[in-house]
């Protein structure tokens, strides 16, 4: 029994890592062909992201996010792309960058074969995750803008049909918590409260005295005990939450897959996935995955896993770093039809310079802009 599973499993990675993206399309193919000529010219700039309140979690608080911005000219036309660099993701901007000088996209004329573009830049080094989804993003949005279609109708998504995005309450004083809960009235359906500490239950007490709001928590690995666990998601299930992200440490798979076996609400992955290769040891451990751009290398690969995750059971979200208006649009234009949604990191900052998909009635909505579907807001020096 154990070997015809982990034979299906094999052979579903397998099917999914034939899940090729929807540019390289018969139509497509011949739009690119005849609209393009010339080589793609690659430059970037380092930017800092203000939060508009500091920013904690289980172990640690910050008040900026570095990022890299990324852009590819080609024909005329120029593609947008993003890295976020929290500091858990190992990563920074002067090695973003060093990875960006490593790339010569001058033997690749042809667009159609975005595919082996991509697998390139994948090759160049291992991890560096965030510099790769920066080229990622780019390449695509820069197709799309070729073709003349925003990524969700190539996809065949309905963009309308996503679930609401939650807004982030991190760990804070009781004042700070009731403030930040008040400032989503009226713009979010759902809250996402970070725990993992001996401040949870204070915390959710807190946002309750405001409202009724559903809630999602993120315990970012907080919660070491199993049975504590268990005990504290039986609890907020009474009190409203909805959904359970990364409860305890990401390697410790045996507990977490005995959590979520008895726990009431579902148990979603973060720390402990990255990319696609992850998938197939995490069926049975989670309820569901939380796909990030930054970590998975992009568009590409997030297609990939969703697809996925999908042929095996697992429900699927559409997770963020704090990111400008780019990364999520980027986002916006693939998660139409999952189960749960965390795309407001570019409005938790105050100096945004992008603008694209907007935030209606509680929903990121993807812009009808082609390709990734963003514009500059303010004027950006991009450089080598």
């Amino acid at each position: 029994m154990k070997q015809n599973r982990r034979q299906f499993l094999r052979t579903s990675a397998m099917a999914a890592a034939a899940f090729a993206v929807p540019l390289v399309s018969a139509r497509a193919t011949s739009i690119i062909k005849q609209k393009t000529s010339g080589n793609m010219k690659l430059s970037w700039t380092p930017y800092d992201l203000q939060l508009n309140h500091t920013f904690t979690i289980s172990g640690f608080s910050r008040k900026t996010t570095p990022v890299v911005l990324t852009k590819i000219e080609y024909d005329g036309l120029e593609g947008y792309g993003e890295a976020s660099l929290p500091p858990y993701l190992g990563e920074t901007q002067a090695s973003v960058i060093e990875f960006l000088k490593k790339i010569d996209l001058s033997g690749f004329s042809d667009l159609t074969h975005l595919d082996e573009i991509l697998e390139y830049v994948d090759g160049i080094a291992i991890n560096n995750t965030a510099a790769k989804a920066a080229i990622d993003i780019a390449l695509h949005d820069l197709a799309g803008k070729i073709i003349g279609s925003p990524w969700y109708k190539m996809y065949g998504l309905d963009k309308t049909n996503v679930p609401d995005t939650t807004f982030t309450i991190g760990i804070d004083t009781d004042d700070v918590v009731r403030e930040k809960t008040r400032e989503a009235f009226g713009r979010f359906n759902i809250l996402k409260v970070k725990v993992g500490g001996a401040d949870d239950k204070r915390m959710i007490e807190a946002i309750r005295s405001v409202t009724d709001l559903p809630l999602a928590v993120d315990a970012n690995q907080g919660w070491k005990d199993r049975h504590v666990a268990l005990d504290m998601i039986y609890w907020l299930k009474e009190k409203g939450i909805v959904m359970v992200e990364q409860p305890m440490p990401k390697l410790d798979l045996d507990n977490i897959a005995r959590l979520t076996e008895e726990s009431p609400l579902p148990i979603f992955a973060d720390e402990s996935l990255q990319r696609l290769a992850d998938i197939e040891r995490l069926k049975g451990v989670f309820s569901g995955i939380n796909i990030k751009l930054m970590k998975c290398t992009g568009m590409r690969e997030a297609w990939k896993m969703r697809n996925f995750a999908e042929t095996l059971g697992m429900k699927v979200m559409m997770g963020c770093m704090t990111e400008t208006s780019c990364a999520i649009s980027a986002a916006s234009q693939l998660y139409a039809g999952m189960h749960f949604a965390d795309l407001d990191g570019a409005l938790l900052i105050g100096n945004d310079c992008f603008e694209g998909a907007k935030l209606q009635n509680g929903k990121i909505i993807a812009s009808d802009l082609p390709g990734i579907g963003v514009k500059l807001a303010k004027k950006i020096e991009f450089g080598r």
